[in-house]
């Protein structure tokens, strides 16, 4: 397929027409800058390309969207202790991706591919039906205030657009200290015909806890994983 045509879209519900994200200045330093210069080549997913796992990974083993995968300290430790299993990253702060490939090439990672641009955007054109084993959601944006409760990224058409791009059996898990969040992902998750609903909500074992986590959990916040397969 020409690199310029999109992905047929698929009958699932359209998300809404707003920014699910927050972006925010980041500094970066001279060793990520550099790593950014000399290797982003070798990892990066453009945002106008097709997800063709077989391209991008040279393998045929399961793949994974995270969408913001943050400075990438959770995303690195993953993907180290399941090296049979492939991650895209996405992520719109350059920083993040800068922090994410310098601990790619320091670790050795064939495994991890980035993506500098909105996850759910990409997902919605660039992925076809039944093609990823998992989509992760760590600690998207909580948008509290009530007004801003429809730019929250976890919502019905959300859920039905990841159901839609899942294989059979395949996971979606999301995190978030914000209690009233993880009572929505609840609610539209077990809504969703498509899940099976998880009713454990504590971390499990092989999540690392994020660098964002970690402050969260300084404040006494509460934070719940929500995890679903997809029937």
């Amino acid at each position: 397929m020409p690199e310029n045509e999109r992905v047929s879209p698929s009958p699932v519900p359209p998300g809404p027409p707003v920014q699910s994200f927050k972006l925010r200045r980041g500094r970066m330093g001279v060793v990520r800058q550099e790593a950014l210069a000399e290797h982003l080549g070798r990892f990066e997913v453009r945002p106008d390309t097709d997800l063709d796992p077989r391209a991008l990974f040279g393998d045929d083993n399961p793949v994974v969207l995270e969408i913001g995968s943050g400075m990438g300290d959770a995303t690195l430790e993953m993907a180290q202790a399941a090296p049979d299993v492939n991650v895209l990253a996405a992520e719109v702060h350059t920083p993040g991706i800068g922090a994410l490939l310098q601990g790619i090439v320091e670790r050795g990672l064939t495994n991890v591919r980035l993506l500098e641009a909105d996850g759910r955007a990409y997902l919605t054109e660039r992925v076809r039906p039944a093609t990823l084993a998992g989509v992760r959601v760590y600690f998207p944006d909580p948008w509290p205030k009530a007004r801003h409760h429809k730019r929250r990224l976890v919502n019905p058409a959300f859920v039905a657009l990841v159901a839609d791009r899942l294989v059979a059996g395949g996971t979606l898990h999301c995190a978030t200290d914000w209690e009233p969040y993880a009572e929505q992902m609840v609610e539209v998750i077990g809504a969703d015909p498509a899940f099976t609903l998880d009713p454990d909500r504590s971390r499990p074992s092989w999540r690392p806890v994020t660098r964002f986590e970690r402050r969260g959990l300084d404040l006494g916040h509460v934070v719940n994983d929500v995890l679903a397969r997809r029937r």
